[in-house]
């Protein structure tokens, strides 16, 4: 059996995975932990479009071993785009599997690397945990709170090292002006200016189509309903990241794209990582994209507030009793000036860059020290619930009270319900024991 054997008794019937709910953590292998001069096996799950700058940017200490999709042909495009732009990688030597599961069970991993659909992700990202993986998560990490809420769990149960794709957390120039917005360089913060994104939309009624041989579209369907194929909704992100039951809006100006960059971003300057916002309002009438604001309790108001191009679009601006900071990424500006004079300069002159390569580098470090990593789970849930905050509000058309503790709505039984979906069978999120 390989060291990171996952389930043995998983059962396959009508194109769907079942198996137990409760998977006693001595049944699970034991993580070997990499050396400090072994290179880190590592499978990719999900082998799509950010994949592609994923691993362009990934560091040497990171050897891929094995690919996993569910569609086939997105594996196959890979190793041709692969075989381009990274040929020392050695594509012939890398196993392909459709099912992540089988892959578990075969290759002798360290690590995951998970890039899939959104409303797939905190699946595999459990299932990668309980087999005793490492991961690397890409964000939205999640479609719903209670989906964070086993993450987190999850994490501290099995000791996982795991980074959320939020990857600013390892930008330089990000970060010192974020600990000076967190240690009072502008005074007390009383308000947050962050960009109005984009809503999600209810998902239309797609005509069906003949389901490519190639792919499994009941694995792709995942937890939600398993509707007749179209091409309307796979492969790429804008389209499926348009429409509710997959994601919260994660196309690039949407709550759950760039959204999930900047929310983040919000907590890392102050120093809320641990907790959440505990009022949420329409500023306007009801809409999808309707303005929407949000305070933390004895703390700023955050007022998603301008447009595209119209301020930070991957962060926000922080307004103090003593000044004023701006963050985006890699790019940082302040009033009064001299507050960064100090910064370090851009890693990356483009605002818009992927910057993965010091974040998959953070992850690496702490692969081999074992220390949490710039964006753990706790961290990426607790941005995430931002996100699910809005798009919650946006839906119901209220205002909305949060306990950060509880994570709960107060008072509001339609909103609590919101926290979670139902569930298809075979997709179930597993007990965290």
């Amino acid at each position: 059996m390989k060291r990171r054997s996952f389930i043995q008794n998983i059962s396959v019937g009508a194109g769907a995975l079942t198996f137990p709910s409760v998977i006693p953590r001595s049944v699970l292998a034991a993580p070997n932990r990499p050396g400090a001069n072994d290179r880190i096996q590592v499978g990719l799950i999900g082998p799509g479009g950010r994949a592609h700058s994923l691993i362009e940017e990934s560091p040497l200490d990171i050897k891929i071993v094995a690919f996993a999709d569910c569609d086939l042909r997105q594996i196959e495009s890979f190793n041709k785009w692969m075989q381009e732009k990274r040929p020392e990688i050695g594509i012939d030597k890398i196993a392909r599997y459709q099912d992540y599961h089988e892959m578990f069970d075969k290759e002798n991993l360290d690590a995951v690397i998970i890039a899939t659909t959104t409303h797939a992700r905190a699946l595999v990202c459990l299932d990668s945990m309980m087999a005793g993986l490492d991961v690397y998560a890409e964000k939205p990490l999640t479609l719903t709170i209670e989906e964070g809420q086993y993450l987190m769990r999850a994490e501290k149960a099995y000791g996982t090292v795991f980074q959320t794709g939020t990857q600013q957390r390892s930008v330089p120039a990000d970060n010192y002006a974020s600990d000076l917005v967190k240690n009072g360089a502008i005074g007390k913060i009383h308000t947050v200016l962050a960009p109005n994104y984009l809503g999600v939309q209810p998902r239309p009624d797609f005509p069906g189509e003949p389901c490519p041989e190639e792919l499994n579209w009941d694995m792709w369907c995942n937890q939600t309903d398993l509707i007749p194929y179209t091409s309307k909704l796979h492969p790429s992100l804008s389209k499926w990241g348009l429409w509710r039951p997959y994601d919260g809006a994660g196309q690039s100006f949407g709550v759950t794209g760039w959204g999930a960059h900047a929310f983040d971003q919000v907590q890392r300057a102050l120093g809320t990582d641990h907790t959440t916002p505990s009022e949420i309002w329409l500023e306007e009438d009801p809409g999808p994209n309707a303005k929407v604001s949000l305070r933390y309790e004895d703390g700023p108001v955050m007022k998603l507030e301008y447009g595209m191009n119209e301020g930070p679009g991957l962060g926000a601006i922080f307004v103090g009793d003593k000044g004023r900071i701006e963050i985006e990424r890699n790019i940082v500006k302040s009033d009064p000036p001299e507050l960064l004079k100090d910064a370090p300069p851009p890693s990356d002159p483009s605002p818009v860059s992927s910057v993965a390569v010091m974040h998959l580098q953070n992850w690496i470090d702490c692969m081999r020290s074992r220390e949490k990593p710039n964006a753990s789970a706790e961290i990426g849930h607790h941005s995430s619930v931002i996100c699910h905050q809005i798009n919650i509000c946006r839906e119901l058309g209220r205002n909305l009270k949060w306990d950060p503790v509880k994570e709960e709505f107060i008072g509001d039984e339609e909103a609590n319900e919101l926290r979670s979906r139902p569930r298809r069978k075979g997709y179930e999120l597993p007990e965290i024991v």
